[in-house]
């Protein structure tokens, strides 16, 4: 007898037992073929052609641009099994100043990537680099203490882009406080700025009023240039690196993450 498939299990046929050969034969024939997932791995090799995307990081620390080049592999094609994980990653820039370090760290990124298993503390681990002379703020007012920190972040947009890190979800709670803070925080600055104006035109009639109507019009452009879509007078969220947050009733409170010293 030849057995041509994979045996799942098996019993000791008696002398008397003549049928039992054939019930074998009808459970190695008739079991149903079981696809095999395939997860990522040192020893997956490169195809001839991957998927990627680019993204560009502009740095008042550099004075040219860096491009991220990150290429994905696509795990069991086709199946309900669909996997896309990232498997190498390339910088490049016309700055040679640091290109040894950046090819260094390019070659142990890919490296990690085509180990397999969780690769998403490489995200936490460079945004946790933070630069001697300083960071900078990106537009919106996402702060990145260093360069490297913002490379760590363009990893985890493309990580989140692919499906493999996701963004903590916001309940409806959280939503609707962070819209209340929001909201009475405009208000009240609007009211302080209305009374602002009112009082400076009883003053001079046009002169000083005037000059915080210049004020505040470069305000606004200041606000514009910036990007930011949270209120001007908010400060720089410790969670999150945004400034996003706003004092309340003495309560300090993140409009983009829900963080609060008040729990």
């Amino acid at each position: 007898m030849k057995i041509t498939k994979k045996i799942k299990g098996y019993s000791v046929a008696k002398p008397d037992e003549a049928a039992a050969p054939a019930a074998v034969t009808a459970t190695v024939t008739d079991s149903p073929a079981v696809a095999e997932v395939i997860q990522m791995h040192e020893k997956v090799e490169r195809p001839e052609t991957l998927i990627g995307a680019t993204y560009k990081i502009k740095s008042p620390l550099f004075e040219h641009s860096l491009y991220v080049t990150i290429n994905d592999i696509v795990l069991n094609a086709g199946t309900e099994f669909e996997l896309r994980r990232p498997f190498e990653i390339f910088i490049n820039s016309k700055n040679m100043e640091h290109f040894q370090w950046i090819v260094a760290l390019t070659r142990i990124m890919s490296a990690v990537f085509r180990k397999g298993g969780d690769v998403t503390f490489l995200v936490e681990e460079l945004k946790a680099v933070f630069d001697p002379r300083g960071g900078y703020f990106k537009a919106g007012g996402v702060y990145m203490p260093s360069i490297v920190a913002e490379l760590g972040a363009v990893i985890e947009q493309h990580m989140k882009m692919i499906g493999l890190l996701h963004d903590p979800e916001l309940d409806e709670h959280q939503k609707k406080l962070i819209a209340e803070k929001r909201a009475a925080y405009e208000a009240r600055s609007k009211k302080k700025s209305d009374a602002g104006a009112l009082t400076a035109d009883a003053t001079s009639n046009g002169g000083i009023d005037g000059s915080i109507a210049g004020a505040g019009a470069g305000s606004v452009s200041k606000s514009a240039e910036s990007g930011s879509a949270f209120p001007a007078g908010a400060s720089l969220c410790h969670k999150c690196n945004t400034s996003a947050v706003i004092v309340m009733d003495g309560c300090e409170t993140c409009l983009n993450c829900g963080y609060s010293k008040c729990g």
